[in-house]
């Protein structure tokens, strides 16, 4: 298969993300070298929607993504902004050049491999599905899954049938066409990230009756983005299992969840793309990465556990580390 061109983009802002948004970068380039496409970090720009000024000021984290060869890409909230940040991946894809495919990473990401070797068909969109039943949440009386998902597919004129997993038991929440929001791809993000606006905003501003009870905050993103994939003939199935949330991409979202649960190979990535001085002197000013990855206290936590039986739940991890006094963010 010829090598596809594509963008990507993750969001970068003052505070956490703009040093996670300097790792991704960092992997991005030592794990796939070959990559020609434009990597853009979108940024949001100041606005009534945020009460303060979120962009980028940090002079040491512009100088080095310019290092890394990354274009800051400057966004407008009109929509969302600091009551839903979730939104500034919807919004932001408005910002990307109009018909170049692209692929949106969560900024919580490493690259761990080589991104042109993943198959993408932009024709046919795709989402994590590294994720769990978080939505909806079912009351005793109804109405079920498959109520509430009908309601939504109906809502937007679409056929909620070929979307099932009928492999799955009716009304469990596998069976349902459900992403994490950690990555998705499309082929032009302009009409991706149109329909995602209309989607979102219809749902949150009038949501069918079947909602009521159901939270949409911090959900509504993942609410829609089933809806938009499927609307453009995307699926779970559109992207080979094993690249992304596999050999090539490890969204880890927290660095104390990182040192917990990922590979030793994952681990040993971030350590070498961390090392390089020039991004060590920046990097060791954001106080998880500086105590984890430098002070090495991320060992002690890996040390907390078995990586081939980890606990089910999360939450037993993140107490577990929090008892210890090693839940640093």
């Amino acid at each position: 298969m010829a090598q596809q061109s594509f963008n990507v983009m993750i969001i970068g802002q003052a505070g956490r993300l703009q040093y996670e948004a300097l790792l991704f970068a960092a992997s991005l380039r030592h794990s796939s070298p070959e990559f020609s496409g434009r990597l853009f970090v979108a940024v949001p720009q100041p606005g009534p929607l945020w009460q303060k000024d979120p962009r980028i000021h940090n002079a040491g984290v512009l100088e080095a993504l310019a290092r890394l060869n990354v274009e800051i890409l400057p966004f407008e909230n009109k929509l969302f902004g600091q009551a839903y940040p979730y939104g500034n991946k919807i919004e932001a894809l408005q910002a990307l050049p109009e018909g170049e495919p692209f692929v949106f990473f969560d900024s919580d990401t490493l690259i761990t491999g080589d991104l042109t070797a993943v198959p993408f068909d932009f024709s046919r969109p795709a989402a994590s599905l590294r994720r769990e039943g978080t939505w909806p949440k079912p009351t005793l009386y109804g109405p079920g899954y498959t109520e509430i998902w009908r309601s939504l597919y109906e809502r937007f004129g679409l056929d909620m049938g070929p979307t099932l997993d009928l492999g799955q038991p009716d009304e469990f929440w596998k069976r349902y066409l459900y992403f994490n929001a950690g990555f998705f791809y499309g082929a032009c993000p302009r009409a991706f990230g149109k329909r995602f606006t209309v989607y979102a905003q219809s749902i949150q501003k009038d949501p069918p009756i079947e909602l009521v009870g159901q939270s949409l905050d911090p959900w509504l993103d993942q609410v829609a983005l089933p809806l938009v994939i499927h609307s453009f003939g995307g699926g779970r199935d559109a992207l080979p299992e094993g690249f992304l949330d596999g050999e090539t991409s490890c969204h880890y979202r927290l660095f104390p969840l990182l040192y917990a649960r990922e590979s030793d190979a994952v681990i040993e990535l971030l350590e070498e793309v961390a090392a390089p001085n020039w991004l060590k002197k920046v990097l060791k000013t954001y106080e998880p990465i500086k105590r984890l990855v430098y002070q090495n206290r991320g060992a002690r936590v890996r040390a907390l556990f078995d990586q081939d039986h980890l606990p089910r739940r999360e939450q037993a991890i993140r107490n577990k580390i929090k008892s210890e006094g090693l839940w640093i963010r």
